[in-house]
Parts: structure tokens; sequence; C-alpha cells
């Protein structure tokens, strides 16, 4: 008989997500989707020390932006007791050991480099509760992500502490218990976590619970080299939405970092990419977090809004764009759409529809008073500036960039013919009268 297939996202609430988490979200997510299974939103709040306030309706709030519903939810610290019995069951079975050395702070100290903890031949009965790793022993698995099997000896694996002595597990404990607990068949986490997997393996062993098939993502690479830092920009997904990226262009270039789809399709929405989905495209090699590619994402997704859902969204950013009338608002969202990356935007390239700018006359070309005295006079008269360019025998670009600097305060704007029928007749004059 085959199993269910049954998925976890197993965050902790100890910081903003990083998109390498929501990545592991949306793929044990399709993978589950995709064969029909279950889908399970485990928090690992069992480090209480870093648990950042709200972080848990965090987690929530933002799978549920991206439209990922659970099928069921679990807290572990509601699930003490089941790690307790668990822990002194390995002991019973001479599995693991009572250690009443003081806990250390491995940030601070260092990791400790002994492997053999001097209690585990103590016979102690109450104290915290670590792994017996036996000597000379060979373990491993095989990594459905990586497609190969991984493999350690237990003579470089360090007497782990599984319960910790206030009676929290520690994550080799629990991710063991939970997983066999909530029948999970499909286990994906981080890059990070593979040294730790032949300490959950002997656990598992020692329990006599089936190992279920364990995956290990790979790490996304900041383009300047390393893993994906802060240093260029958000890394967060709350960080990156606030930037003005849509849920949907995010979960686009998420999905991508580390998964290929066979046909090499590269827009897809969440029923698309559960229908899509197969492990055997996840990737084992690491990804590089291309912005250019995300704002890529952006501009496609913006395109192909409505104007007015469009417009909702930079009401939402810009209290000021708000405030104009309707009409106007629809008018500069048209002008916009085709040139933006983020709606975040709006405030940059249409300030100046709401707000007279402080020109920076040190912007302007050699002759940028003639171009604005002709051009006053031939917006007075109502006529096409491109004659008044003509007349006059100036440069478009030159004469245009000077409207534009008048006008708008910046080089890069919107079309400015388009935005001085906007602006209306009057603004615009004034503003190039005060600059003359």
């Amino acid at each position: 008989m085959v199993n269910r297939v049954r998925t976890r996202f197993a965050p902790s609430p100890t910081g903003s997500m990083h998109i390498g988490n929501l990545r592991t979200a949306f793929y044990a997510y399709a993978l589950a989707k995709n064969n029909g299974g279950d889908f399970i939103l485990r928090i690992e709040d069992t480090d209480k020390k870093r648990e950042k306030e709200g972080g848990v309706e965090d987690i929530k709030r933002l799978l549920k932006v991206f439209n990922i519903k659970w099928d069921e939810y679990y807290i572990q610290s509601e699930r003490l007791d089941l790690y307790t019995k668990t822990a002194k069951e390995l002991v019973d079975k001479g599995h693991a050991f009572y250690c009443q050395c003081t806990a250390k702070n491995a940030k601070k100290d260092g990791f400790s480099s002994i492997l053999r903890d001097p209690c585990r031949e103590r016979n102690l009965t109450n104290g915290a509760i670590k792994l017996k790793v036996p000597d000379s022993e060979g373990i491993g698995f095989t990594d459905y992500v990586l497609g190969k099997k991984v493999s350690w000896s237990t003579s470089v694996v360090g007497d782990a502490t599984l319960l910790k002595s206030d009676g929290f597990p520690t994550y080799h404990l629990a991710v063991v218990v939970d997983d066999h607990d909530m029948k999970i068949t499909h286990a994906l986490r981080g890059h990070d976590w593979m040294p730790s997997t032949p300490i959950h393996l002997l656990v598992y062993k020692y329990l006599e619970y089936d190992v279920p098939e364990i995956g290990h993502l790979t790490d996304i690479m900041d383009p300047g080299g390393g893993k994906l830092s802060k240093r260029k920009g958000s890394t967060s997904v709350d960080g990156l939405l606030a930037e003005g990226y849509l849920p949907e262009a995010l979960f686009n270039f998420v999905v991508l970092l580390g998964w290929a789809p066979k046909d090499n399709k590269e827009l897809f929405s969440l029923e698309e990419f559960v229908k899509y989905f197969d492990r055997s495209g996840l990737q084992a090699s690491n990804p590089i977090f291309n912005r250019e590619k995300l704002d890529w994402f952006n501009g496609q997704y913006i395109r192909g809004m409505s104007d007015s859902e469009l417009c909702e969204k930079f009401e939402v950013l810009s209290p000021k764009f708000k405030k104009i009338e309707k009409p106007k608002k629809l008018e500069i969202t048209k002008l916009l759409k085709e040139r933006i990356t983020k709606v975040s935007d709006i405030d940059t390239l249409a300030k100046f529809f709401w707000e007279r700018p402080d020109v920076d006359t040190s912007l302007f070309g050699e002759s940028y008073k003639e171009h604005l005295s002709k051009a006053v006079q031939g917006i007075e008269a109502e006529r096409d500036l491109m004659e008044v360019v003509k007349e006059n025998n100036f440069k478009t670009g030159d004469f245009f960039m000077s409207l534009r600097i008048a006008i708008t305060g910046m080089k890069f704007t919107p079309p400015i013919n388009e935005s001085i029928i906007i602006l209306g007749k009057e603004e615009t004059l004034e503003r190039l009268k005060k600059i003359i």
C-alpha cells in the first residue's frame, strides 16, 4: 500500500521569514498537493529565548498572502509531554543518558570538540537528556533532492542534546518525533541541516521509526558571492513585499530558485505550479538571487494587471496619490504601467504630479532658458511643441530634456508630453516660468 503523501513546513518564529524559508514552504506544498496529499504547518517554537513576539502570526499571515493553505496545524510547545516521554524511552533503551553539565552557548563559546560526553557513563537519573552515539558505525540515507546517498561514520558524530533540562526538546528530537507522529512521508529542509542528519537517523533507528524521504534544498547565493545577505536589499519576505514586489511575482521568482520545469515555462500561478511540480526538477546546484530577474517578473505581473487594480495598489502605498481625483489617478496609472518595475516606484516617478519639485539648475544644459521660453510661448498658444522645436532649430532631445527637468525635477520620468496633459496647462506654465 502506498502511503498518502504528507509534507510539512516547520518554521521557527524567531525572526522575519527569509525567502529561503518561503521557498521550502512552496516546494513542500506543491509536493503534497501534486500527489493529492496533505500539507502541514508546524510551528517549531521550542527556542523560547529567541522567539519573536508575533512571530507565529507573521508566519501564518505570510502564507495566506501567497494562498498557501495548510491541512493541519501544530505547535511544538504544546507537545512537550510527548518529547519528554520519548526521550525517557531512549534512556530506558540505553540509547540516551542524563547529563548535568552546564549548558554552553555555542555562539559565544564555540562548538565543543569533545564528541563523547563525560556524563554518558555516570548513570545519572536526571538532567538534560543526550543521545548516546555509538563509535565506528556507518549510517546514511539517500537524499532525494541531491539524488545521491550520503553517509557518515558515527565516530565523527557527537553526543547531541535531545531534551534540555528545562523540558524543551532540541530540534534533533522534536523533528524526529513529530515527523513520525504526523506521518510525514517527505521532509524538505535547508542544506544547513545536513550535518545534523546522522543524529536524526540514529534517533529514528533507536525508536524503530520508519525514516521519511529526506531532501536538503540548496542555498540561495548572493550575486556577489556567499550565501544571500542583506547587503544588497531585503532578503525577508516582508521586506521584499514592502519594496513593492507583488506576491505573484515573488512567488514565481522564488519557485524557480532551485527548481526547473521540464519545458522551461517561466510564468506560474500557484495552481499551475502545483500541477507541473515534479520533485525531479529540484536542483542540486545553488541558485543565485538575481534581482534583475525579480524585477522582470514584477514588471510582467504589473503589466498584466488592470489599470484599476494597479491604481488601487498605488493608493495603498502612496497616501498623496490616493488624495488625487479618480480620473487623474487612472491617467497617471496608465502612464506608469509600462515603465515601472515595482509598485513602490509610484512616489519616485510620479511625485511631481502632486508636488512641485525643487529643481536643481545644474541638471540643465546650456540653452535651457531659451528652450523654456519658447516652450511657454508654444503652450500658451496651444501649439504642437514639435513645431516649436523645428522653428527654432532646437535639438529635440535637448529641448524636451529642459522641459522634463523644469516640470519634474528629474531626468528620467514618464513621457513629458502626456505628463503635461495630466498636469494641466496652468500648472505647467507656472513651473516653467518659475525657472525662467
